[in-house]
């Protein structure tokens, strides 16, 4: 989703949602109270999200929210989530957290792929192509690395390791994407 439902409040301030952004584990806030719940707890440590208590890495304005006029104030709010998306977007994360952020990831790079009015660099498209391809390739062929003739259903753990490292590895590329996008300056 570009925007938080139409009928849903800020699950913080329960209000309005004012500078909406949608944090990797998909809930959306205000852009203030985010910071606020990250100012509350370490610096140093990425905050939890307040409903799922899952470590948020990157947060992603709505489109109005980078669309609208902004008052000083909120360029001071959308800096200071730069700040915490360069801090924290491109930090290392376990297995765990990489594949629990996957669903958010693909669904965006999904929307993004079939909407001709976002542009996503060529390369990352080419990249993405190329490794669907090659796994397509490699699932649907008959050579395999356990063959599913002598192993039976065992035989498909290959096909289901490269299948979950070609989305691993679409995930990641879309989210140094996201940190550059949402992490880099102030346009």
């Amino acid at each position: 989703m570009e925007a938080p439902p139409a009928n849903d409040c800020c699950s913080i301030c329960h209000g309005n949602f004012h500078l909406p952004h949608q944090s990797n584990c998909s809930h959306w806030y205000c852009g203030n109270c985010i910071v606020q719940v990250w100012n509350h707890g370490s610096a140093l440590q990425p905050c939890r999200c307040p409903l799922c208590r899952r470590q948020i890495t990157l947060l992603v304005p709505s489109q109005a929210s980078s669309q609208q006029a902004l008052d000083p104030e909120d360029r001071e709010i959308l800096g200071k989530i730069q700040a915490y998306n360069r801090f924290f977007g491109s930090q290392s994360t376990g297995l765990g957290q990489r594949l629990q952020d996957l669903p958010f990831l693909l669904k965006r790079l999904f929307r993004e792929l079939m909407d001709p009015q976002r542009s996503i660099p060529f390369v990352i498209k080419a990249r993405v192509y190329l490794a669907l391809i090659s796994t397509a390739i490699y699932v649907l062929s008959p050579v395999d690395i356990i063959p599913e003739a002598l192993f039976g259903v065992l035989g498909l753990l290959d096909d289901v390791i490269i299948a979950l490292i070609f989305f691993l590895h679409v995930g990641t590329l879309y989210r140094a994407l996201l940190v550059r996008r949402f992490g880099g300056s102030s346009s």
